[in-house]
């Protein structure tokens, strides 16, 4: 390719930007664009003063030539009417002709207006004379065509300043294109090649290939940034050296302390690859070790049961997770299944990234066998006190009869008194009772369309002389057509009943309860809100577990009841749970689905 002097633009562009390699690549962005802006500023000049040339005498041409010319025609014009308006166009012709006098721009022109004026003079003494009229014309005529000759000759002038503008123009524009040309093609790969060769670097020095180095001969800022990096990758080729050994040395630690733990672990990358199992996890699953590691898990899957069951992750929505029953040990065990989340931020960001999970089975068999030897116990024990304890109220109702005899103050009290002991003895082997047919699957549910409205009104019904007997006012707050609740209306009266117990037992004498009612979501939650002493947050999380009692309160139960109210919520797919601080009151609830 060409430019317009002959020579090929490739060499021509060559000498615009500097090959010097110790020139820094901000020089070069500032010389390059600097070039250019100054190119574009002289070819804006060129553009203007071409232009300016070409108005100027465009404008020369139309106050010199072409006013002259309608002076000239008008002339004309009213000449030929003086016979019909003498006086009138003898004053127009006047007019126009001290235009023209004042508009003589052309050699000869000042002669001709000069005859011209005479010839009218002579007119305007005898204005019917057609000789002066026709001597007139040719004045007219003679100035005309010195205009006319005058507009041909600028023409010409004018038509050859715009070839010369477009000439200029054409030689400027060319040297900026050859200019941008150059920046485009060399600019760009200067800039782009070697952060293209370091971010292939670099993507080796992250794959662990420490050998990688840089190889800029330039002494700008890519030099530097070259001698810095082939720096790191030394540096970080001799840690990797020097921490090999250890690095597999712990490796060696790691593997044998997993394989001597007695829980089975397996270890999975983030693609679901097996990376370690252990003995005890070998065991249980019935393979060897050779057909597990490297292996996906989800492979596996296909063809081990267990296997499967254990990649299936924890459904987070389950109110109750159950633990996994293996044949293990020649008997049947019970395993919880933990999965660990393997997550590492590294080095230089700030995102944490997963890195695989490590699942971990928890041999609970002996506390199973524990926990089913208790619930018999529990069972058998309740169901034996109930008997002796049905004769003992037998009794009191039979001494608190007329006909057995009078009694007096003392042996009254007495009555009351094992008349309370009874009571209380009876509602614990009740709560008893009820856990034990919880933990063994033996209760029954009826699940039906239940009015929250009638289980909130049973509630307090049951509890209201408990209340009365403190002043305690029951409160109900419910929203307005609140939906049928999938219930058994009698245990979650009952889960009910136990919250307003509690929280009246709680409450100072003269206070108020709330009983709210309203719908969330796709639930119905029920909610009692007491002004007690509250409860500390250390001990929240514990109220609903069993036996267990908020240090410092009274110790007038088992500290089932909360326990049981949890179960029979969660066994109807309900939750449970207590919002409370200490000194302002509590506010259990539980939500069962419309």
């Amino acid at each position: 390719m060409l430019d317009v002097l002959g020579k090929p633009i490739l060499d021509l562009t060559t000498h615009i930007l500097p090959k010097n390699k110790n020139m820094r690549i901000k020089t070069k962005l500032n010389l390059g664009v600097g070039l250019l802006f100054l190119m574009i500023i002289i070819l804006s000049l060129v553009s203007g003063y071409s232009v300016f040339l070409i108005k100027a005498d465009t404008e020369n041409i139309l106050k010199a030539n072409y006013n002259t010319l309608e002076y000239s025609r008008n002339m004309i014009l009213s000449l030929d009417e003086i016979k019909k308006s003498p006086d009138n166009k003898i004053s127009v012709f006047k007019e126009y002709l001290e235009k023209q006098t004042q508009n003589v721009t052309e050699p000869g022109e000042k002669e001709a207006t000069a005859k011209l004026e005479n010839d009218f003079l002579l007119l305007e003494k005898n204005s019917s004379d057609e000789s002066i009229k026709a001597q007139i014309r040719q004045d007219i005529f003679a100035i005309m065509k010195l205009n006319l000759d005058a507009i041909k000759q600028k023409s010409d002038i004018a038509k050859h300043t715009a070839e010369n503008a477009n000439l200029w123009i054409a030689i400027v524009g060319s040297l900026c294109f050859l200019i941008a040309f150059n920046l485009l093609v060399n600019l760009p790969n200067n800039i782009a090649n070697p952060i293209k060769e370091l971010t292939e670097s670099i993507k080796e020095i992250a794959n662990k290939n420490y050998s990688e180095r840089v190889h800029f001969t330039n002494h700008n800022e890519y030099g530097d940034l070259a001698k810095s990096f082939n720096t790191m990758a030394q540096k970080l080729q001799e840690y990797s050296d020097s921490n090999l050994y250890k690095l597999f040395f712990e490796k060696k630690r790691l593997e044998t302390l997993i394989n001597n733990m007695n829980d089975p672990i397996i270890g999975l990358d983030n693609d679901g690859i097996i990376l370690f199992v252990n003995d005890e996890a070998l065991k249980i699953i019935g393979l060897k070790l050779e057909d597990v590691i490297g292996k996906s898990a989800s492979a596996l899957a296909h063809s081990n049961d267990l296997i499967r069951s254990l990649i299936v992750k924890n459904d987070t929505d389950s109110p109750k997770k159950q633990p996994l029953k293996i044949y293990a040990h020649g008997k049947e065990s019970y395993f919880e299944k933990e999965i660990l989340n393997i997550t590492i931020i590294p080095t230089g960001e700030e995102k944490e990234i997963n890195i695989g999970d490590v699942i971990i089975l928890r041999n609970i068999t002996l506390f199973k066998e524990l926990d089913f030897a208790k619930t018999n116990f529990i069972a058998t024990v309740s169901h034996e006190l109930k008997t002796p304890i049905a004769s003992i109220k037998l009794s009191l109702q039979l001494l608190e009869n007329a006909k057995t005899g009078d009694m007096n103050d003392d042996q009254k009290q007495l009555v009351e008194s094992i008349k309370d002991d009874s009571q209380r003895l009876l509602k614990i082997t009740g709560e008893l009772l009820n856990l034990s047919q919880l933990e063994t699957g033996n209760i029954q549910l009826n699940i039906e369309k239940s009015n929250p409205h009638e289980i909130v009104n049973y509630a307090v019904e049951a509890v209201k002389v408990q209340a009365d007997q403190k002043q305690i006012q029951l409160v109900i707050h419910a929203d307005e057509n609140l939906q049928d609740v999938k219930a058994d209306s009698e245990k979650t009266g009952w889960v009910l009943i136990n919250y307003l117990s509690n929280a009246i037992r709680y409450s100072s004498e003269k206070s108020t309860i709330v009983i709210q009612l309203k719908k969330e979501n796709n639930q119905i939650v029920f909610q009692v809100i007491d002004t007690g002493k509250g409860i500390d947050a250390r001990y929240k999380d514990k109220v609903f577990d069993k036996y267990f009692q908020v240090p410092g309160s009274q110790k007038s139960g088992t500290g089932l009841g909360l326990a049981i109210s949890k179960e029979f919520i969660e066994a109807q797919n309900g939750n449970v749970g207590v919002e409370s601080n200490l000194g302002l009151g509590s506010t259990f609830w539980f939500s069962l689905k419309v």
